[in-house]
């Protein structure tokens, strides 16, 4: 019984189709207070990571029962073949009994044959039996994620674990510890992530995947993120390294393997994971002041994003906006005003989900710059938007922008 379908779609490659996320996720950027804009803590950015994921599940399933249906008809045309060669195994016996004495003894070791082939077939039909109950309970868990119903997803996952458990299941096992753990981090249960993230990982590298499979990559990227949130900084670090070393490794070796033996679409997941480990890397440097690194981050990450997804890819335009922020918290206000500007006009082109963000901190970096009224143009635009969409809490962080503006003018006005 396997569940690889199920698995290989919930590994980090097969996510890159999310429409907003560069690597696997849909990451929302929140407007934060006056001069650390749309670096949302790690918590924050992880649960959004986490809870995309979980709602773009539902298409992994639907491949695996479509997976589930080949594997049942293939074990209905196993037992019609064995159904028949019980028959003739009868027939042949009941000749040979005709033929010599020993017969009685062939007919015997016939029968013993077709006895164990009646077991074998239990065996399948109960493995299989098991398998669509463990999906089954897989995919009501995702349902009561996307519904927000927490605490009964965990009580079908827990179901889903101890029946992976007890049929030696290892690919369900690692899949549903997966949920299980970005679940427990969705409610802010960061210890309990940590254990089930590296149960995930020991049973997959028990399994032979090697210590660079994407896989493995990206829960001990979670992980860095957890250490990263609680403050274990030489943790987060390590783990961080971690990741973009061996990502840099593995793409390097694949610049050397023929062309055939590497398909475009696994070349390309495995940047996209190098550039989202960078963009992660950035924000928790952002986070702890250390702007330099975390510009250099960035900018890596942004290349890595407009050589695979397009420059007016989402995830581009995000990318595009947290250099300007990081810039402009260096002083360095006419190259982050570049970026924002061009983030801001591309995602106008293309109808960026969070073009009230972009407006925003394009303000921002005007406010800095002196640029008063046309920050507060910029600023009465993206508060237009944001209270459109219905992002609160962008809302209330440019009405702090437009009230940090109002101060600038007030001591302007003071002046003269």
């Amino acid at each position: 019984m396997t569940l690889s379908r199920v698995i290989d779609v919930s590994r980090l490659p097969a996510c890159i189709n999310t429409p907003r996320g560069m690597a696997l996720r849909n990451v929302i950027r929140l407007l934060p207070k006056p001069r650390v804009r749309i670096q949302p803590t790690a918590l924050e950015w992880t649960r959004a990571r986490c809870l995309c994921s979980l709602a773009h599940t539902e298409t992994s399933a639907a491949k695996h029962e479509n997976a589930v249906t080949s594997r049942i008809e293939a074990a209905q045309r196993a037992l019609y073949r064995r159904s028949s060669m019980r028959g003739n195994a009868a027939c042949i016996g009941e000749k040979i009994g005709d033929r010599s004495t020993g017969g009685n003894r062939n007919f015997i070791l016939y029968s013993v044959l077709a006895f164990s082939l009646f077991g074998k077939s239990d065996e399948e039909d109960e493995a299989k039996k098991t398998e669509d109950e463990i999906i089954m309970l897989l995919k009501r868990a995702k349902l009561s994620m996307m519904r927000d119903e927490l605490e009964a997803a965990n009580g079908f996952l827990h179901q889903a674990i101890r029946l992976a458990h007890q049929s030696h299941n290892n690919q369900a096992i690692v899949y549903t510890y997966s949920l299980m753990a970005n679940l427990a981090f969705v409610q802010g249960q960061l210890t309990n992530a940590e254990k089930l993230f590296k149960a995930a990982m020991s049973f997959l590298l028990s399994g032979g995947t090697p210590q660079d499979d994407n896989a493995v990559i990206e829960m001990s990227l979670k992980l860095a993120t957890i250490y990263a949130t609680q403050s274990r900084h030489e943790l987060a670090d390590h783990g961080f390294r971690f990741c973009m070393d061996s990502l840099e490794t593995k793409i390097e070796k694949q610049k050397d393997l023929p062309p055939d033996a590497l398909s475009d679409e696994e070349r390309k997941d495995t940047r996209l994971l190098l550039g989202l480990c960078l963009d992660s890397r950035a924000r928790y440097l952002t986070a702890m002041h250390r702007l330099e690194q975390a510009r250099g981050d960035y900018q890596q990450a942004l290349q890595i994003c407009r050589e695979e997804q397009g420059e007016s890819h989402p995830q581009t335009l995000v990318l595009m906006n947290d250099l300007a922020t990081v810039l402009d918290m260096q002083g360095r206000h006419e190259e982050a005003l570049s970026h924002v500007k061009r983030a801001v006009e591309l995602g106008k082109e293309a109808g960026h989900p969070d073009q009230h963000v972009l407006l925003g901190n394009m303000a921002g970096i005007l406010l800095h710059q002196g640029q008063l009224e046309e920050s507060a143009r910029l600023y009465q635009e993206a508060l237009a938007l944001a209270q459109a969409t219905g992002d609160g809490e962008a809302v209330e962080q440019i009405q702090e922008g437009l009230k940090e503006l109002d101060s600038k003018k007030e001591g302007r006005t003071d002046k003269d």
